[in-house]
C-alpha cells in the first residue's frame, strides 16, 4: 500500500492514527463515547482513575482533532456534553476490534503480567 503524499508530519499512517488515539486515555473516552453523548462528570465517574485535569487535556486534544464534539449549553449551572463527530464515528470499527481483542486477551495478558513480575522478584531475592 502506498502512503499518500501530503504536507504533514507524520512518517506513516499509523503514527498519525496513533497520534489521534493513541495514549493510555484517549481510547477510554472514545470506548465510553462509542453509544452515548456523556457530560464530563459521567465520564469522569466512568473512568475513575483519570484526573480531571487529565481528563480535560484529552478531551481538548481530541476535540481539536475532530474526533469529539463539544456542546456547551447557555444555561446556569453550565452544561458540557461530549459526543463523537461523524469523523469520530468512523473510528469505531477499530474501537470495537480494539473492544475484542481486549476482551479474548485479558487474562492472557494479566497472567503474562504476574509471571514477569514473579521473575523480577525472584531475579531481586538472586542479588541478595
Amino acid at each position: 500500500m502506498q502512503q499518500n503524499d501530503c504536507e504533514c508530519s507524520f512518517g506513516c499512517s499509523v503514527e498519525a492514527a496513533a497520534e489521534v488515539i493513541g495514549g493510555k486515555w484517549k481510547g477510554v473516552i472514545l470506548h465510553h463515547l462509542k453509544d452515548h453523548t456523556k457530560r464530563f462528570n459521567e465520564l469522569k465517574k466512568q473512568i475513575p482513575n483519570i484526573t480531571q485535569r487529565m481528563l480535560t487535556r484529552q478531551l481538548r486534544e481530541l476535540e481539536r482533532d475532530t474526533i469529539v464534539k463539544r456542546h456547551a449549553y447557555a444555561e446556569l449551572p453550565p452544561r458540557v456534553e461530549y459526543s463523537l463527530t461523524a469523523f469520530g464515528k468512523s473510528l469505531l470499527p477499530i474501537l470495537n476490534e480494539l473492544d475484542k481483542w481486549g476482551s479474548e486477551y485479558i487474562n492472557q495478558l494479566d497472567d503474562i503480567r504476574k509471571k514477569q513480575t514473579t521473575m523480577i522478584n525472584i531475579d531481586c531475592l538472586k542479588t541478595y
